[in-house]
């Protein structure tokens, strides 16, 4: 087990959902949510859900801390103030990121992330196809500083701070072995997504 937390965003409106909580979800017969915990608490020693709404995730902590809810500091509901809260409130200097609507996350994947870090990493991300994956990476304590320099001028895109940070890209090559499928970014986040990932047989 790695000395790294593991943060799932759960703070997200749902909208594109009708309003259901893309976390419970049920995918093979269990909740997204669910899924996800399985394969992180195999790998990490501890799991942060940032939510705004604690309460509806209270089955799922744990009396130890092991699985703990978190809540943002900063307002506003965005991608960056989940990835910002797991951040100051984990325990370990770098966490792993993770949406709560990725069914199907690979352990190799995460495996392959966590070898990437370097002493001096700020952030390890996945890069495929020209694009950046910011919600399936690793981000240290380190970026702190200058993620909270955007969110006070509530800038919430989540690359405006690489330039400010020491990143470390994976490329396509080694992503595609660890995961061929790519099937770790896969997001379960509309109600046609959910039909497709019904017919998943993984």
């Amino acid at each position: 087990m790695n000395r790294l937390s593991a943060v799932i965003v759960a703070g997200g409106l749902n909208s594109r959902m009708g309003g259901k909580n893309k976390a419970f979800l049920q995918i093979g017969g269990q909740t997204i949510l669910s899924r996800l915990i399985a394969v992180l608490e195999k790998e990490f020693d501890e799991i942060l859900i940032v939510t705004k709404n604690p309460l509806e995730y209270s089955s799922y902590t744990t009396k130890d801390n092991f699985i703990r809810t978190v809540s943002d500091l900063y307002g506003d509901r965005a991608s960056l103030t989940g990835i910002h809260a797991g951040i100051y409130h984990a325990k370990n200097h770098f966490c792993f990121i993770v949406p709560c609507d990725a069914p199907f996350i690979q352990r190799s994947l995460i495996r392959l992330l966590v070898d990437s870090i370097e002493p001096e990493t700020d952030v390890v991300i996945p890069y495929y196809d020209g694009y950046y994956q910011p919600l399936c990476a690793i981000y240290s304590k380190s970026c702190l500083p200058a993620v909270e320099e955007l969110l006070k001028k509530s800038d919430y895109r989540i690359f405006n701070f690489f330039n400010k940070i020491n990143l470390k890209r994976v490329g396509k090559d080694k992503l595609e072995r660890a995961d061929p499928q790519m099937l770790s970014f896969v997001n379960v986040n509309t109600p046609e997504a959910f039909e497709e990932s019904l017919k998943a047989e993984f």
